[in-house]
């Protein structure tokens, strides 16, 4: 989505704005339906979804995918996030409620409860490298917790949304709580236009910022899942053969186009020319894929910029979109423009470096934080990972994990904000909802402010916060005093004698 004038044709937009109508009315009747039978048509759902796996896997219209890759890298996910919803809404979205514990002692038979109200009409901007799955939870996610959701699809995925929303009509939810929208830049413009609760954004930064801009306006809030530039460190007790496995399979995973693939590898120099050669081995035997037109001329420029400033190229090649084989490059440096950009075609960069330290360096040179892996002994290696700057980490694998329902997926500085998937993208879809009941009759504070009512909250203060025994004793005496001169300010303010 690139920051284009708003559409002119006043059809389309009578179309969006009738969406939206529509689904804003469904919404005000599903947020009423009870959340055990919102989950009885999650449910419903997921057994389609077992029933009728390869009429979504043919849906998804990406020529470098097998269908086995579409059945394991999006249908199955989507399955496992359905059941991950129907075992840990109900406790995620219930009311808590507070007791006596930690209120205050001025607030007496005050009752606190914490909802977690739907935020009405939800629009979705999907992404075209994963239609089904990425559009697919959070559109779950979002009816879930009980709003209407308008999805507009990437580029070349009206199929695979089409076919995620008749398999919802299926189950059984009312059609006019998800709406399809074309896959144009205007429809989202539109749609915004007209007015959203929220949005969710699944793409590349420079089109969060021209989502933001429009939001901006409104004051719409938003998540963003943004651009990465993902880096893997190999500590020098990395087991170099699964290193070269996991790196050249996180490569050439959907021909490159995976947000959180690798593209800088962090290596110390004790193991840096041996990984080098096991990778450049892997890497000749690689067969060229087919990838993104713009994404391999923007790539083509970066990677030929930093051959220029001293990087080798040691396997692969580019000759068209449809003749990309996957490309390794040696002695980079993290200040290169290729390691700062959101590359996406199958490109890795290897970086020796010193030690762990010069490595978090090195990674916090480029403006991304969507993810990361980290591969050595275990402990080492997960202390390392606690250190890097990402909003998600894998270590001794890459990619699929973050596939768990559980996993939240959520990018940092130039990656986005806001969460996705697992409890935490749930939560994204509601609105926090504070209700205070007080029971009690007392209630002082409706009264006009005495002048002894200073000393009195000074010694409450010292008497509930102070540090020492001492101060709190001290306290009860100077509370002693001050409800005195309260009474004679009263007796005062009244003209008793």
């Amino acid at each position: 989505m690139t920051q284009n004038a708003p559409s002119t044709d006043p059809s389309r937009g009578a179309r969006v704005s009738q969406a939206i109508r529509e689904c804003r009315e469904a919404q005000a009747e599903w947020s009423g339906v009870a959340l055990r039978d919102r989950l009885a048509l999650v449910r419903r759902l997921r057994h389609r979804i077992a029933a009728k796996p390869d009429r979504l896997a043919a849906s998804i219209c990406l020529p470098q995918r097998l269908s086995a890759e579409s059945l394991s890298g999006e249908v199955l996910p989507l399955a496992d996030a359905c059941r991950f919803l129907e075992r840990e809404a109900p406790k995620a979205l219930a009311p808590r409620r507070f007791g006596r514990r930690g209120r205050p002692l001025w607030l007496y038979r005050t009752s606190l409860e914490i909802r977690r109200d739907p935020v009405g009409l939800v629009l979705i901007i999907a992404p075209w490298n994963y239609p089904l799955l990425l559009a697919g939870v959070q559109a779950i996610q979002a009816l879930t917790a009980g709003n209407g959701v308008i999805l507009k699809p990437g580029r070349r995925s009206s199929a695979a949304a089409e076919a995620l929303a008749e398999m919802v009509y299926e189950a059984g939810f009312d059609r006019r709580l998800l709406q399809v929208l074309p896959e144009t830049v205007e429809a989202a413009q539109a749609a915004i236009a007209a007015g959203v609760d929220k949005v969710v954004l699944t793409g590349s930064a420079s089109t969060g910022q021209a989502v933001f801009g429009q939001l901006a306006q409104s004051r719409t809030p938003m998540v963003m899942e943004l651009s990465g530039c993902d880096g893997a460190f190999v500590r020098e007790d990395a087991d170099l053969d699964l290193v070269v496995d996991a790196l050249v399979f996180g490569a050439r995973l959907n021909g490159g186009a995976t947000c959180i693939a690798p593209r800088r590898v962090f290596v110390h120099q004790s193991v840096a020319t041996a990984l080098e050669e096991r990778l450049a081995a892997a890497f000749r035997k690689l067969p060229p894929l087919t990838v993104d037109r713009a994404a391999a001329e923007s790539a083509a420029g970066l990677i030929h910029e930093a051959i220029e400033a001293g990087a080798r190229l040691v396997a692969g090649r580019y000759e068209s979109a449809d003749d990309f084989q996957p490309m390794l490059l040696a002695g980079a440096r993290p200040e290169m423009k290729l390691l700062q950009s959101d590359v996406f075609v199958p490109v890795l960069a290897i970086v020796p470096v010193a030690d762990d330290e010069t490595a978090l360096a090195a990674s916090a040179l480029c403006p991304y934080g969507l993810g990361a892996s980290v591969f050595g002994r275990s402990a080492a290696a997960e202390r390392l990972a606690r250190r890097v700057d990402a909003g998600c980490v894998v270590v001794n694998d890459i990619i699929v994990p973050t596939a768990d329902p559980r996993m939240p997926f959520g990018g940092r500085r130039q990656s986005g904000f806001g969460t996705t998937r697992g409890l935490e993208g749930l939560l994204e879809f509601t609105a926090i909802k504070a209700v205070a009941v007080r029971r009690s009759r007392w209630l002082p504070h409706l009264k006009p402010l005495l002048p002894a009512d200073e000393d009195l909250i000074r010694g409450y203060l010292r008497l509930v916060h102070g540090a020492t025994l001492a101060q709190r004793l001290r306290a009860v005496m100077d509370l002693v005093r001050a409800l005195a001169a309260r009474r004679r300010n009263i007796r005062d303010a009244s003209g008793e004698g």
